[in-house]
């Protein structure tokens, strides 16, 4: 009995600590995951979540059933009808014994007719390469999409690491002038400064502070598009998980600009609007050709001898053959016009080529100067690390004005700022030359 006892007693107290935790262990269960977000991570966000996205693969569809539409031209239209006449007059004839009536009053008909095109001179081809067309250029588009929202997606991400960098460097530069006024205060004190030296600590505290200021505003910014576009919510947390670090390489412009006119998307839909501009103007010189139809319909109707009010079976067919004559200049105005597009497509085509070109060299020629930058800052940045350390150990002892010590402390800043400006430029530009050679990175 004792035994029972006790492990009732155990079986209480673990009942009632599960009952506790339970809405701990929930909220863990709900609370959404802290790992940080990578930039693959982020552009695979983008690609699923964005509307955007979404409705140019809707657009897609609706080019594919545009395709649809153009191939009927090759099928019978086929269609019924029914329908009843009343005529008063009709014609009569009086033989004396009685009167012999050719037409009924009352006329019924109901039929099924078949209609075809049976040549159009390549009309109807025309038209369905122009769909085809246009669901390559539907195609091209939604990828075109993609890659312009990840590369936005990519200047968000460095943009906001970026902005958190730049924050730290004013946050350790406010940091160090916090210590450079504490000394300068005991020094206000014990008479060995001035009340403008201790003012003029606090001023350059307050730009830092200005300063960071407009930072977390911009990164506040920066993070609600970033959260708009891939679709984080407010509630989930946003931690980013990169760095600035590439390893710079040698670049080839020649190799790079053929790759760029190979696979920039921009080029293959140029390519593809000058030639649906072509198809556009064949189809224009087609329209004032022949076209011929053909019919074949069955039905039922009355009207016939010797009894006009019976229901008979008839069949019809027949061939029509339309010439187009005079449109009011419509044909030769159609023509001209997309003999216009088409040389426009053709120049569109051609400065899209020299863009290519000219991104390519102009990002090659970016990306070489602020691998530069990189080299030129990190020495910067050592000299003034080491020059806000004297100036530091002699303003201590008195050695240094408080001006010297703030100017030194604003130049090491600058420093750190400027190396991590043109590490993000280099970064930037490293991921706008693959942009700009049509490089898929994600």
């Amino acid at each position: 009995m004792r035994t029972i006892k006790k492990i009732t007693r155990t079986a209480g107290i673990a009942a009632t600590a599960l009952m506790l935790a339970w809405p701990l262990l929930a909220n863990a269960a709900d609370a959404p995951a802290k790992t940080p977000l990578t930039l693959d991570q982020a552009i695979q966000l983008v690609r699923k979540n964005n509307p955007a996205l979404k409705a140019a693969a809707e657009e897609i569809t609706a080019a594919d059933a545009r395709i649809t539409q153009s191939r009927s031209a090759y099928f019978p239209q086929i269609s019924a009808s029914a329908g009843y006449t009343w005529l008063d007059t009709v014609s009569k004839i009086d033989l004396g014994s009685g009167v012999m009536q050719f037409m009924p009053n009352d006329n019924y008909d109901a039929k099924v007719t078949a209609k075809a095109t049976l040549l159009d001179f390549g009309k109807r081809g025309t038209t369905v390469n122009l769909a085809r067309s246009g669901k390559k250029t539907a195609e091209q588009s939604l990828e075109l999409a993609r890659r312009e929202l990840s590369f936005q997606t990519v200047q968000l991400f460095y943009g906001i690491l970026f902005l958190q960098e730049n924050l730290r460097v004013e946050e350790k530069e406010i940091a160090a002038l916090n210590k450079a006024l504490d000394y300068t205060t005991k020094r206000y004190q014990s008479g060995a400064a001035t009340r403008f030296d201790v003012l003029s600590t606090e001023v350059r505290i307050a730009t830092a502070r200005n300063k960071t200021l407009d930072i977390e505003h911009e990164l506040r910014r920066s993070q609600l598009t970033l959260r708009r576009l891939t679709g984080i919510t407010e509630n989930a947390p946003l931690s980013l998980q990169g760095s600035f670090a590439l390893t710079a390489k040698a670049l080839a412009n020649s190799g790079l600009v053929a790759q760029a006119l190979e696979q920039r998307l921009e080029l293959q839909l140029s390519r593809e609007n000058e030639a649906a501009a072509k198809l556009h103007r064949s189809l224009a010189m087609k329209q004032g050709l022949p076209v011929v139809t053909g019919s074949i319909s069955w039905g039922v109707t009355n009207g016939y001898q010797p009894d006009i009010d019976e229901m008979r079976n008839n069949v019809a067919a027949g061939l029509h053959l339309e010439i187009p004559l005079f449109n009011g200049f419509r044909t030769s105005a159609e023509r001209q016009e997309s003999t216009a597009l088409m040389q426009a497509a053709t120049q569109r085509r051609i400065d899209t080529e020299q863009q290519v070109k000219t991104d390519v060299e102009e990002t090659v020629h970016a990306l070489q100067t602020a691998s530069d930058k990189i080299t030129t800052t990190e020495v910067q940045v050592q000299q003034a690390e080491l020059a806000a350390r004297h100036v530091r150990a002699r303003y201590e002892n008195g050695m240094a004005t408080a001006l010297d010590l703030l100017d030194t402390e604003a130049a090491l800043s600058q420093a750190e700022l400027a190396r991590l400006q043109a590490a993000y430029a280099y970064v930037m530009n490293s991921y706008t030359l693959k942009r700009a050679t049509g490089e898929v990175f994600w």
